[in-house]
């Protein structure tokens, strides 16, 4: 068996009760082959990147399943005949599927779904982030510092953006500039001069 991925674009006009024969009508084509179903992705309603019939957006639902090519062959048939899909695209994701393998990324997908309904988890995140917006305005000063200790050349470039004092240091050092703008144009006169 294969593993694909199938997303299917649907008219979305249809209400959510004319959507699902459409949607248990793949379900069923994968089932009756002898595929077995990992996920259904429901992304909703979106904006196409360009008009299908006549139509602006459309609501995309994501099929990941395996199965033999004898099932992506039936679920694109039933694509181009059904009016209500505007659009459909298989992807190979897998050429050997272990069923095992994704029946356990499944049930991992699902407790992780499951974990973070609890209100608890994000008033913790929320005080390791504060506690860590202090230490990112201590950061800048520290950069700073090795910054002027580092050779003339490296502080031209922080100085640049840095202090008033800092932006006098640049006009000494724009006479270096010229020299090697000079050097660069002195080799372009000879060519000219070879020519």
């Amino acid at each position: 068996m294969r593993r694909y991925e199938t997303i299917i674009i649907i008219d979305p006009d249809l209400s959510a009760e004319e959507r699902e024969p459409v949607l248990a009508r793949v379900k069923d084509v994968i089932a009756q082959q002898d595929g077995y179903l990992a996920f259904i992705d429901d992304w909703g309603t979106r904006k196409l990147a360009y008009e299908i019939k006549k139509k602006a957006r459309g609501y995309y639902v994501r099929f990941d399943f395996c199965g033999t090519a004898a099932v992506v062959d039936e679920i694109e048939r039933f694509s181009r005949i059904d009016d209500r899909v505007l659009k459909y695209m298989t992807v190979l994701l897998d050429k050997i599927a272990e069923i095992e393998k994704i029946k356990e990324e499944v049930a991992a997908a699902e407790s992780k779904a499951d974990v973070p309904e609890e209100p608890e988890k994000p008033a913790e995140t929320e005080a390791p982030a504060d506690q860590a917006k202090p230490a990112a305005v201590e950061t800048p000063a520290d950069q700073a510092k090795p910054a002027e200790t580092e050779t003339p050349e490296d502080q031209t470039k922080p100085a640049e953006a840095g202090t008033p004092e800092d932006q006098a240091e640049p006009s000494e050092t724009l006479p270096p500039e010229p020299e090697v703008n000079e050097a660069d144009t002195t080799p372009t006169e000879t060519e000219e001069e070879i020519k």
